[in-house]
């Protein structure tokens, strides 16, 4: 097998597999359409009514962003670079907890539609506006990427057209997104999350049997150092070590769950803040199983072509085919397992692209219509709310050309999240933790962190860091059989990743100093520095301008009443009967009820009466 380039060919079961998991998904989106009298206002749409529970939700927020991008790039990325990206274990440990115990008790507390609103509530129109632009131009981009990703599995494995594969990527999302709003979204993604994980486990069992078992996988791996974990030089310009990992990707993960408009839809959707907590710690124990099961699919790709590399033979035509090439290998006598592998793809492709269509929707009702046109009513704003939908659909399918360009899908996807997602994170940290920022300090400091963390991203995509710096691994063809290692009439080279050979071409006298020390720095810490500046300019500019005279409402900060262990445990109050202290055995009650904001619905008119509202909620 390790010699071999045969690959079998997808049949006709393999295409009544991807098919049924398309009709399904389309069919829950009919049913919610019309279940419950269908989605008749915008908190039906956008919100689920705020009735659901913690199971489905977490199962939904795992889908959203383990996407395609996972199912594809992180087997090429360990393939590549080996299994150190197993430590972003630890830092979906560290997310989980700063967004279920930071963002989410404030967000939820205050039965907000769309993240931007609190923007509002904590500085002014203005800072909501640019936050919720931001947020569009990096939502569609990443989407553009996730609608790329499976439609270049399929174009690997089937021949099918790759345009073909992206447009009716889109149109599939936007059906049953539009039709079914956020139930819709939430309940195709249980059902994807469960196509996503067989896909990985048939493809991990049957490379243990081919390989006659998992010590020659992981034997393999360890003699081509794929297994080497702990690399904890500190230096920021190396791509992947155990720090850039671990406090790089807590800052880039968080910036998706705690302030990411489509993560925070999801759980502040649930009926109690109970079940909201639940859902992301619940949600952890996902990212952990998909890490597991890309990570090993990874060793498994390494194995098998451990002595004839696809992509440097010239079989595939870039690192992000290998998984569908494998699958076609090693599936050659079994029809219908590369149909399942290419519907796990696609469903990890249609999970993230509906949540990201109904947070771009979201959005757009809340921070860019429904403020201004009051006159609207609630039907109305629901028919926008699906023609927003629509709209989207066909920006992200457009978008999709620019992903084409963006070199390793993993790299390309989290540069994104921290590039934009980064200055986000810092903007909410700021209004959040920090009483003395104001909206003068918000608004230069997001825009502060923002060219900043564009520089740098930028400048790394026009000069890729050296190969002194990523360290890409060693690839073997000593084994191939070159006759048969070319690329069939029907397939499409699309994406371009330096090999280990270009990258050292790139050390040209034409390249500048700065190439090498600021554009090298790791992908990783984008989102680290674009925070850390949008919290620092912020703090100072605020200082400068009157921050410290400003008068804060306390309730649009995180308080004493969202640090609390009563989620998860009974708390207990002390009460007075005939002069005489007892306690109150009944479980706190304070924040198990989502209320619609009405702090948003009041802020001008009747600001103090709202807050001490706010307060007695908590009391």
């Amino acid at each position: 097998m390790s010699t071999s380039n045969a690959t079998g060919s997808f049949t006709v079961w393999d295409y009544v597999v991807f098919a049924a998991m398309l009709i399904i998904s389309a069919a829950i989106g009919i049913y919610y359409a019309f279940v419950g009298g269908g989605q008749k206002t915008t908190k039906d749409f956008l919100m689920g009514g705020r009735s659901m529970t913690a199971v489905p939700v977490a199962l939904s927020l795992t889908a959203s962003f383990m996407s395609a991008v996972t199912v594809l790039g992180t087997p090429a990325e360990v393939y590549r670079f080996g299994a150190m990206y197993a430590i972003f274990a630890i830092s979906y440990t560290f997310v989980i907890v700063i967004s279920s115990e930071i963002f989410l008790p404030v967000f939820y507390r205050l039965g907000i539609t769309s993240t931007y609103e609190y923007l509002e509530l904590r500085f002014n129109k203005v800072v909501r506006i640019l936050g919720t632009l931001i947020f569009i131009v990096e939502m569609v981009l990443y989407t553009g990427i996730v609608i790329y990703a499976p439609a270049l599995a399929l174009n690997q494995v089937t021949g099918f057209h790759l345009w073909g594969a992206v447009i009716s990527t889109g149109i599939v999302c936007t059906f049953y997104c539009t039709l079914g709003g956020l139930k819709a979204v939430i309940w195709t993604d249980v059902f994807q999350i469960g196509i996503m994980v067989a896909g990985f486990v048939s493809v991990i069992i049957r490379s243990v049997v081919v390989q006659g078992g998992i010590g020659t996988i992981l034997n393999d791996s360890y003699h081509g150092g794929r297994l080497h974990f702990w690399d904890f030089d500190p230096h920021p310009l190396q791509r992947h070590t155990f720090w850039t990992i671990v406090i790089g990707g807590t800052f880039t993960w968080t910036a998706i769950y705690g302030v990411n408009q489509s993560q925070v839809q999801r759980y502040i959707a649930c009926k109690t803040r109970f079940q909201a907590k639940l859902s992301l710690y619940i949600n952890l124990l996902g990212l952990w199983a998909i890490l597991a099961c890309a990570v090993l699919s990874g060793l498994c790709l390494y194995s098998i072509y451990k002595d004839c590399d696809p992509w440097t033979s010239g079989s595939v035509s870039a690192p992000d085919q290998l998984m569908p090439y494998l699958t076609l290998g090693i599936f050659q006598d079994f029809p219908g397992l590369p149909g399942l592998f290419v519907a796990c793809a696609y469903s990890g492709t249609l999970s993230t692209v509906s949540s990201s269509i109904n947070a771009l929707a979201a959005v757009t009702v809340e921070d860019l219509i429904k403020p201004y046109f009051k006159s609207l009513n609630d039907k109305k704003l629901s028919w926008i709310s699906q023609g927003a939908s629509v709209f989207f659909g066909a920006v992200c399918i457009a978008m999709a050309a620019v992903a084409s360009s963006m070199g390793s899908l993993i790299q390309a996807a989290l540069s994104i999240f921290g590039m934009i997602g980064g200055p986000l994170l810092g903007l909410f940290s700021l209004g959040i933790l920090f009483p003395v920022a104001n909206s003068t300090g918000a608004i230069v400091g997001l825009i502060s962190g923002f060219v900043i963390s564009l520089w740098v991203g930028i400048g790394a995509q026009l000069y890729p860091p050296s190969a002194e710096r990523s360290l890409p691994l060693y690839l073997n063809t000593k084994g191939c059989n070159f006759t048969s290692a070319h690329l069939d009439g029907n397939w499409t080279s699309t994406i371009a990743v330096p090999t280990m050979s270009t990258l050292g071409q790139t050390q040209v006298h034409e390249r500048p100093a700065i190439a090498d020390n600021w554009y090298s720095l790791s992908y990783l810490y984008l989102s680290l520095l674009a925070t850390l500046v949008v919290i620092i300019v912020g703090i100072i500019v605020s200082l400068l301008t009157g921050g410290r005279n400003q008068n804060v409402n306390r309730d649009f900060l995180l308080g004493r009443q969202d640090v609390s262990s009563c989620d998860f445990l009974p708390c207990y109050k002390k009460d007075k009967v005939d002069n005489i202290e007892v306690l109150d055995w009944k479980p706190y009650p304070a924040l198990d009820e989502g209320i619609d904001n009405p702090a948003f619905n009041q802020v001008e008119t009747k600001f103090p009466e709202n807050k001490q509202q706010l307060s007695d909620a908590h009391i």
